[in-house]
């Protein structure tokens, strides 16, 4: 009798084990399958709607980049979990070895003070306006390693780069991407241009905060730079502004309007030209686009003001430089009146300055730029 009283008792206790401890398939399933957990919440953004993240316990983060290519970031001393799909990077921290390869971001790191993470760029230091950037290169802390599309592979490794950070010109040339993955190097893509709002770019501040430890301090910078914001309040002037390049080709490249380039002229009072309407906006996710000069001419020629996109084919100082360029500028409004502005190269490097640059705009619509030929972001040419 004591005999299988103590049986049955054994019995209980295993089904006891089995109930507390989740023994089985199933539960382990659960406990380490990644399609099986659920996030406890996710990144609150203001502007930014090309990234989001969501969180999970144990300090896991998803982040999805333009609704499509997605990374899981793990914690450092942690695993990826098992059931992860061959579509998702994993990135591991700590990430102190970063390749940048996007330009527009590092001023973003360097807003954190996180410049150290930063070991190598794609940007050679005469071309870059960022002084904490430049100081940092003559120091030798950070490398060039060769522009986007021909990075020095071997310097990559021998540093041991942990992550490559690109722009969406990588695009343009896959292999590079192809090559870096092969190597183990996991790839980045960041598509802050194609916010809408200046915000919005500068919101991508709060994913590097991320993945490196710094989300409070990604907070705390992003909210000063609204709060900035919050305080301009122009009033619309009615003046109208057009703002492009002249291709090698000849053909003209605007911002389209909803681009963070035409908002912040919206925001500074101004109003952007030329038209949806006049556009006739394609449905692709660019935020710029080219047309004939002839249809240039027609939307913008009677714009209050022009300005020159400097960035991409070079610094302009005159508008005879400008003119050189299409001799049907010679007619537009803003060439006869001398309202003819040219971007310095600090305007798409210096992301976190989009207060500064509404700002710009503000006193150009105004008239208050008049007193002046330099302004942080612009100059006149003469």
């Amino acid at each position: 009798m004591m005999r299988r009283l103590n049986e049955l008792l054994g019995f209980l206790l295993l089904g006891v084990c089995f109930l507390l401890t989740g023994c089985g398939s199933s539960a382990q399933k659960s406990a380490s399958d990644f399609s099986d957990w659920k996030p406890t919440g996710s990144m609150e953004l203001q502007y930014a709607d090309q990234f989001s993240v969501d969180y999970y316990d144990g300090g896991y983060a998803l982040i999805t980049i333009a609704k499509q290519n997605q990374y899981l970031l793990v914690p450092e001393g942690k695993q990826a979990p098992q059931g992860l799909s061959s579509s998702i990077t994993v990135l591991q921290q700590p990430l102190d070895n970063i390749y940048l390869a996007a330009s527009s971001a590092m001023d973003l790191f360097d807003g954190l003070d996180a410049l150290p993470a930063i070991a190598m760029t794609s940007t050679a230091e005469k071309d870059w306006s960022l002084p904490h950037v430049t100081q940092a290169m003559q120091q030798g802390r950070l490398q060039y390693v060769g522009k986007y599309n021909a990075p020095d592979y071997e310097t990559l490794l021998t540093k041991n780069c942990q992550l490559a950070i690109e722009s969406t010109m990588i695009t343009h040339n896959p292999e590079v991407k192809e090559q870096l993955e092969k190597v183990n190097i996991p790839v980045l893509v960041e598509h802050s241009s194609y916010e809408s709002h200046p915000m919005g770019r500068m919101e991508w501040i709060k994913l590097y905060g991320l993945l490196l430890g710094k989300t409070d301090e990604a907070e705390k910078f992003f909210d000063e730079k609204v709060r900035q914001l919050n305080e301009m309040q122009a009033a619309d002037t009615g003046k109208t502004v057009a703002f492009f390049y002249i291709s090698s080709t000849g053909s003209v490249n605007v911002r389209k309007p909803g681009d963070y380039v035409s908002k912040m002229i919206d925001m500074a009072g101004g109003s952007y030209v030329p038209t949806a309407q006049q556009l006739k906006v394609d449905d692709n996710a660019l935020s710029t686009m080219n047309m004939q000069m002839e249809a240039f001419y027609a939307a913008a020629k009677d714009a209050d003001y022009i300005i020159y996109n400097s960035t991409i084919e070079g610094d302009l100082q005159t508008i005879s430089q400008l003119t050189q360029k299409s001799s049907l500028l010679k007619d537009f409004k803003a060439v006869q009146t001398g309202n003819v502005w040219c971007t310095e190269k600090n305007m798409f490097q210096q992301t976190t300055g989009a207060a500064d640059m509404i700002a710009d705009l503000d006193r150009i619509v105004t008239g208050q730029a008049d007193q002046t030929d330099q302004l942080t972001f612009l100059h006149r040419l003469k």
